[in-house]
């Protein structure tokens, strides 16, 4: 994966979920969420000459990242997920994908890719990073199409 070329991408179209420049969220090894604020973090060896993309890159080095790529959610008495990305879905979900995957609240579902690598976790995270128990949830691997959906579009923003 071109990382730099991926949030390009991401950060392109991604007005319909999420504040371009609040895109990308720092991920704390124990899976809890910090920043998203990536114009206001220091260090890193960051100039105020660094792009979004170059700043991110130069964080990444030493921490895990959170890219989303849409958001989900749920309607219990339906059985359904909505989500919304570059485009929108609206899936029915058998009752065991929906007791597996559902939240009572929006989530933000994307990759976590993990610091100084482009290896990367597909998942689910709080929607607001204030929350002292906002964190990460990596999605368990079924075979149901409500994942598939989740993985082909985050494969879709992917620039190899």
């Amino acid at each position: 994966m071109n990382l730099r070329e991926t949030i390009k991408n991401i950060r392109a179209s991604c007005d319909n979920y999420m504040d371009p420049n609040l895109l990308v969220f720092l991920i704390g090894d124990d899976g809890l969420m910090g920043t998203n604020n990536i114009l206001e973090i220091e260090g890193y060896a960051i100039t105020s000459e660094d792009t979004y993309e170059d700043r991110v890159l130069k964080i990444h080095e030493s921490e895990n990242i959170f890219i989303p790529v849409g958001m989900m959610t749920f309607m219990p008495i339906l059985n359904e997920c909505d989500l919304f990305s570059i485009e929108d879905y609206n899936l029915k979900l058998t009752q065991e994908e929906f007791d597996l995957y559902a939240d009572s609240e929006e989530k933000l579902f994307g990759m976590l890719v993990e610091k100084d690598s482009t290896d990367y976790r597909i998942g689910k995270t709080d929607i607001c990073s204030c929350s002292t128990d906002a964190s990460f949830e990596e999605f368990e691997k079924t075979d149901c199409e409500f994942l598939k959906t989740i993985e082909k579009i985050v494969k879709e923003k992917i620039i190899d």
